[in-house]
């Protein structure tokens, strides 16, 4: 059975002065994720930002990648 709260986070912002966001996770997942970070020495937010920023990272690079690629095809012309 899961718990339902009402959050605002329109006004809450984390220590950090970041925005605290509203992920859906089922409560098995989250408590297990929770389990393997505090195994691994970190939090669940850590976790997730640097998963989210190594995605963002990879995605730019390809980015870059393609508008050189296309630059090369628009020279060749």
């Amino acid at each position: 059975m899961t718990s339902h709260r009402t959050v605002s986070y329109a006004v809450l912002m984390t220590t950090k002065g970041t925005p605290g966001r509203v992920v859906r996770i089922d409560d098995e997942t989250w408590r297990e994720y929770g389990e393997l970070c505090a195994a691994e020495g970190t939090s669940r937010a850590d976790d997730l930002r640097r998963h989210a920023h190594a995605r963002v990272e990879a995605w730019r690079k390809k980015q870059a990648a393609l508008r050189r690629l296309e630059r090369l095809n628009d020279s060749e012309s």
